[in-house]
């Protein structure tokens, strides 16, 4: 199951992007498929080809995960 992430690295703007598994605690690396803004567009310091990016974990502040389409599917106790 792929996990989209918001990555906030340090200096830099927000990146998101998909994940196949969630980072361990003793993991130095984040491999990332489909970098991009959180507009939707390229990332300037990338080629336009690229898929998949390793980040360094101590670049990161801290890692988002965004809800999957199933979870925003559950319906709560709320009455409208």
């Amino acid at each position: 199951m792929a996990y989209t992430v918001i990555l906030h690295i340090a200096n830099e703007d927000a990146v998101v992007g998909e994940v196949e598994k969630l980072p361990e605690p003793g993991d130095n690396l984040i491999v990332v498929q489909n970098p991009r803004r959180r507009d939707g567009k390229d990332l300037h310091y990338l080629e336009g080809s690229v898929v998949t990016v390793m980040w360094p974990m101590h670049r990161l502040n801290f890692i988002e995960i965004l809800p999957s389409e199933q979870e925003e599917q559950v319906i709560g106790f709320v009455r409208e």
